[in-house]
């Protein structure tokens, strides 16, 4: 496994440089027939940047992650992406969608393709690369997410942690700007849930651009340059972890805290 998947958990990533956007939102808003789950969102991300976003559930949380790459469209308000608007439909959607990769809480590997067919699907069919080196890639990224010895089996002869980091190392694959994470360890059994928090911190150690909801609180400490927290749809504060973590400034913050920390 590569040596940024196995480097020592506890020790907080160490904050870069920032300043360049990657990922703007601005003014943002949506709803679900008479829902009002995204409130005038406006939220930069930028390159290199690990943001955490946490929050009550019905918060908005996903919904926020699944608008970036236009799994959910908007009602209002833009989002750019490299400083590109997100495109409506068509073959440059699909563009941003490799540019953008998204790991979900469920996983959504093929059933009836082995890890390796997997991992190789999209670079030959998106990214055109020809079979053998997207075999290649395949293989190196299932060593440096810790599942190599697991490539030739198929996705229900695995454990649910291996076959999220299987779905990390298909999202890799398409070598994206960003990659986007909804609770990506939330159907995981406890046990399993390190393993691929830890391939997350190698990631982050590496420099990757990431966006990521999840209610897993030591890994926003150690891997986030920012925590942004939702709630009823709104950004209700934005800051670094440390800040966060031990002096928020809004009630809602505080209160959220003392109930998910006490856990």
């Amino acid at each position: 496994m590569a040596d940024s998947v196995t480097a020592d958990p506890a020790t907080p990533v160490a904050a870069r440089p920032t300043g360049d956007p990657l990922l703007v939102l601005s003014g943002v808003n949506k709803h679900f027939g008479s829902l009002h789950v995204l409130r005038d969102i406006d939220l930069t991300v930028n390159r290199g940047e690990v943001v955490v976003v946490i929050g009550p559930s019905g918060s908005g949380k996903s919904t926020l992650c699944r608008t970036i790459n236009r799994l959910e469209t908007i009602d209002s308000g833009t989002i750019t992406i490299d400083g590109e608007p997100i495109p409506a439909e068509g073959r440059a959607l699909a563009r941003l969608r490799a540019d953008v990769g998204m790991v979900f809480q469920s996983f959504n590997l093929f059933a009836h393709k082995t890890v390796l067919e997997n991992v190789t699907l999209g670079q030959v069919k998106a990214k055109k690369v020809k079979p053998a080196q997207a075999r290649l890639t395949a293989a190196e990224l299932l060593e440096r997410v810790g599942v190599a010895d697991q490539a030739q089996k198929y996705p229900a002869q695995l454990s649910g942690g291996q076959q999220q980091r299987v779905a990390i190392a298909r999202a890799l694959a398409m070598k994206p700007k960003a990659l986007l994470f909804d609770e990506p360890t939330s159907a995981l059994d406890p046990e399993m849930i390190n393993e691929v928090l830890d391939v997350m911190v190698g990631l982050a150690r590496d420099g990757m651009t990431m966006v990521v909801v999840t209610h897993e609180m030591g890994f926003a400490r150690r891997a986030a340059q920012r925590v942004v927290f939702m709630d009823a749809g709104r950004i209700v504060e934005e800051t670094d972890p440390e800040t966060f973590f031990t002096a928020p400034s809004s009630e809602r913050a505080r209160d959220f805290l003392s109930k998910i920390l006490t856990h």
